[in-house]
Formats: structure tokens, C-alpha cells, sequence
């Protein structure tokens, strides 16, 4: 099968299109052949060993994958050849095939591939900040920084389900323009955005903000919070991991509260699951529904995450075998 292998820690352009022997299903495992492969920002910083995961090389990257069960390991008990599905693999949704146990492998009857992929990852940290780590109630105001890609659009749609006035945030007007359509009701840039938010939440503040940006962003939220209010750190897309003057969490009486969905999907896998079957039942409602901004062929990989870092990207980016 071919794949794409991370042979060192390097550069996104020392990654191997290559061919690698098939998988095969042991156990409790299942084969899936590949329809869709989900791009995650973690994957970038994984190949390039600027990840809190560092695993052995060579490896395959991809975290998620979407497609056809092609044979299960003996001890497989709820799966059958031939049936959809979609996994979190942690490693290896990067290739043609991939192998993985069968409690990290959801159903997914018709919903198209790359659906799937987004509601893997990127709807699935989201949810878990916003349900589990924020409590978001109904009525509180929600800033998501970031808006307009996969986690982003992911965090407007669950946080208009949960009935948040959901305040976005984006780094230019084409962004910004995704975030209305996607359910924001409000988007704004990142330029004053202390003051900005302030105005609009009338002097009282962000009751949540989800935070996959850091750098100065973080800055002016931490100065933005409402008191018995909820700073989720996803991620530091900005490249700057900042610095927080623990005295603003006293004075202004708010928390910061870490989100670190693959730690979560290990230690509560039944309320992982749980999660995940909510927001499959959204989808088939079509109360949440992934921006899929584009399909590229699995060799282009390496240009796909260049962009992905770069934050040029907005909605989920799918590789397809």
C-alpha cells in the first residue's frame, strides 16, 4: 500500500510517499481500506517532533480516517467486511489501509468520508472543551478564536446548539464571512480585541473563550474574562505559547482550564464514546454539518499541512487514497 512516512523528525518536505507492507487485523483489530484521511494542525507539529506525542520512527501520521472495514482480527465482535466506518487511529490514517482496534471504530453508514474525518477530530475536541471542560450554559457568551478552521467552526456550531451567543473571531473579512454562515453571531478581527470584546459584551466579558490561537490573542482574552468565567486552552496556532499572569485569575475571579482531547479519549473512553454518538445523532439531524474546504490527493500531504501551519486554511482538509 502507499503511504505517507515520517522517517525523521524534519521539515514537511522530508516526508516519504512511499509504499509499505499491508496491515494485517490481529485481535481485536479491524483493517479499514481508506476512503478519507481528516488533516489535523497536530500532525504538522507531530512530523516535525514539535508535539507533546513523539513517537518511535519510522511512523505514518494521520489521526483520523474514514472508510471500508476490508477484514477484522478474531476477536472483533460488533464489526463486519464491508461496513463504513470511521476511526481515531492516533497514527497511521496517512496511507491506503490502516489498522486499528475496534473500540476506536464508530459506524457511519452513508455520511460521506470526509464528514466523518471532521467529526473525529475537530468536532470532537470541541465538543469535549465545550461540554465537559467549559459546562457551557445556555445564554453565556462564547468567543472562539480562530473561527473559520476545522475546530473552529466545529466549536460556533456546537456552542449555538448549546445555546451560547457565540462572538468569533478571524483574521480577515473571507473568515469572518465563513464564521456568519457557519452560525457565529458575530464575527470580528483580532485588532483591539480587549476593547472590541468589552463593548460588546457590555463591560461584563466572555463567559467562555476557546482558544486554539495563544500569542497576543490569549493576551487581550485573559483581560477579557467575566468573573466565573472559563479560558480553554486548546492549542497555540499563533506559534507563541504565552505567559499568564496567574493575579488576572484571582482578581477577576475566573478559570483556565486546559483541553487535551487524545488524553481525554484514553482515560474516559465510555464517555468519549458517549460524546461521539451525540455528535454523530447532531450530523444525521443536521444540527451540526463540517465545512470541508478541500480534498487533495494523499501525495500531497506535505503541501497540504504547509498550509494547514500556516493558517491558510479554513474548514476541515481531507487527503483522499
Amino acid at each position: 500500500m502507499k503511504a505517507i512516512i515520517c522517517n525523521e523528525f524534519a521539515p514537511l518536505d522530508q516526508l516519504d510517499y512511499a509504499d509499505l507492507p499491508d496491515p494485517v487485523a490481529a485481535g481485536d483489530q479491524v483493517v479499514i481500506k481508506v476512503e478519507a484521511a481528516g488533516v489535523n494542525y497536530p500532525d504538522g507539529l507531530l512530523v516535525q517532533g514539535q508535539y507533546q506525542m513523539k513517537p518511535d520512527r519510522p511512523f505514518v501520521p494521520g489521526m483520523e480516517a474514514a472508510g471500508v472495514v476490508e477484514s477484522i482480527g478474531p476477536d472483533v465482535k460488533n464489526l463486519k467486511v464491508g461496513d463504513r466506518v470511521a476511526t481515531i487511529c492516533q497514527l497511521g490514517g496517512y496511507a491506503e489501509k490502516v489498522v486499528t482496534e475496534e473500540g476506536r471504530v464508530f459506524p457511519i453508514g452513508d455520511m460521506d468520508g470526509g464528514d466523518a474525518c471532521a467529526l473525529m477530530v475537530a468536532y470532537g475536541t470541541s465538543h469535549h472543551a465545550l461540554k465537559q471542560r467549559a459546562d457551557l450554559k445556555p445564554g453565556e457568551v462564547l468567543v472562539v478564536l480562530g473561527a473559520a478552521g476545522a475546530t473552529g467552526v466545529a466549536a460556533i456550531q456546537i456552542g449555538k446548539i448549546m445555546g451560547a451567543r457565540v462572538i468569533a473571531v478571524c483574521s480577515s473579512e473571507e473568515k469572518r464571512e465563513i464564521a456568519l454562515k457557519t452560525g457565529a453571531d458575530e464575527a470580528i478581527g483580532y485588532d483591539n480585541l480587549k476593547d472590541q470584546l468589552k463593548e460588546m459584551t457590555g463591560g461584563k466579558g466572555a463567559d467562555v473563550v476557546y482558544d486554539v490561537v495563544g500569542g497576543a490573542a490569549f493576551d487581550a482574552c485573559s483581560r477579557s474574562m467575566a468573573r466565573n468565567g472559563r479560558l480553554l486552552i486548546i492549542g497555540f496556532a499563533s506559534g507563541t505559547i504565552p505567559q499568564f499572569p496567574v493575579n488576572l485569575a484571582l482578581v477577576k475571579e475566573y478559570a483556565v482550564v486546559g483541553v487535551f482531547w487524545g488524553n481525554f479519549t484514553r482515560a474516559e473512553p465510555q464517555v468519549y464514546a458517549d460524546n461521539m454518538k451525540e455528535l454523530i445523532g447532531w450530523y444525521q439531524t443536521g444540527k451540526v454539518k463540517p465545512v470541508v474546504e478541500g480534498r487533495y490527493p494523499l501525495a500531497d500531504a506535505a503541501n497540504v499541512l504547509t498550509r494547514v501551519l500556516g493558517r491558510g486554511a479554513t474548514g476541515k482538509i481531507v487527503l483522499e487514497p
